[in-house]
């Protein structure tokens, strides 16, 4: 038998799950520091406590490297087709429908011109967020594109690079785009119009072993992982333990593949000092 009854709850009965706000914190994936988005954001997207570099898209990276109100994008509507029908776990033509609706992207690139200290250029930038950055026939059309204007405005080209390599989907279609990019940039050359290649985390596959890393001059941001074949796969291949950092950009640039490793603060400045030096 109850002898009292409790007249009110001393416990708020209340079990609505109070939760962080979603997006207003990222974690850092070298040092598992928590930081405040906008503080990462102010930050260039880099991590204020160890320097790891977060992965950022091509927006961020125009809104970077450009002058305030100077970027001007060309070729945006260009879209991929799905010229052997190719089909996965989905339909490539259904899989570019919806990366195109998550991303708001058309393609893994977006080209445009704008200035650099005041210097103007022509800029294209991967996105790795659109289908791992990989290169089919629409990227390697648009950096041709880009390379031609460069070559008929005779502005310098950037290219900053972020991809997992060719797209499987397109087959020998994408693997055709080494040689169109690599033909309009050796035009480029002949023409002495300077050409800076930028590789960000990660550049691999079938863009290392062209445009990426034909720059007058190649810089990478720290940390970046640049390569042709995956550190799995290389070690699978030669049967031996490969050395700490490979594939890194500070070990790559060691080796004589990149001539420089430039933190993202200060790759703007870097840049147009560059520009400055090869154009006088």
């Amino acid at each position: 038998m109850s002898w009292f009854k409790r007249s009110k709850d001393n416990i708020a009965s209340d079990s609505r799950k109070k939760d962080t706000p979603e997006g207003l914190w990222s974690k850092c994936e070298s040092c598992q520091e928590i930081i405040h988005k906008s503080a990462l954001e102010q930050n260039l997207w880099v991590c204020p406590k160890c320097g790891y570099h977060f992965r950022i898209s091509s927006k961020e990276y125009f809104d970077i490297l450009f002058d305030t109100g100077t970027f001007r994008e060309f070729d945006r509507k260009v879209t991929s087709k799905d010229p052997l029908g190719f089909v996965d776990t989905k339909r490539y033509r259904d899989r570019i429908k919806d990366t195109i609706k998550k991303t708001g992207l058309q393609d893994a690139v977006r080209c445009g011109t704008g200035r650099m200290n005041g210097q103007p250029v022509v800029m294209a930038c991967m996105d790795f967020k659109f289908i791992g950055g990989s290169m089919g026939a629409v990227v390697g059309e648009k950096i041709s594109r880009a390379a031609e204007r460069a070559y008929k405005t005779k502005k310098p080209l950037i290219i900053i690079s972020s991809s997992g390599g060719a797209r499987m989907m397109e087959a020998a279609y994408s693997l055709m785009q080494m040689a169109k990019t690599s033909a309009h940039l050796a035009r480029l050359a002949e023409a002495k119009i300077p050409y800076i290649s930028i590789l960000t985390d990660p550049t691999t596959g079938g863009v290392t072993a062209s445009f990426a890393m034909l720059g007058d001059v190649n810089i990478g941001e720290p940390g970046a992982l640049i390569g042709f074949a995956g550190p799995r796969v290389i070690k699978q291949t030669i049967g031996r333990n490969l050395p700490e950092g490979f594939q890194k950009a500070e070990f790559v640039q060691e080796k004589g593949f990149l001539d420089l490793v430039v933190p993202r603060k200060e790759m703007k400045d870097t840049v147009a000092k560059i520009l400055e030096m090869m154009i006088a």
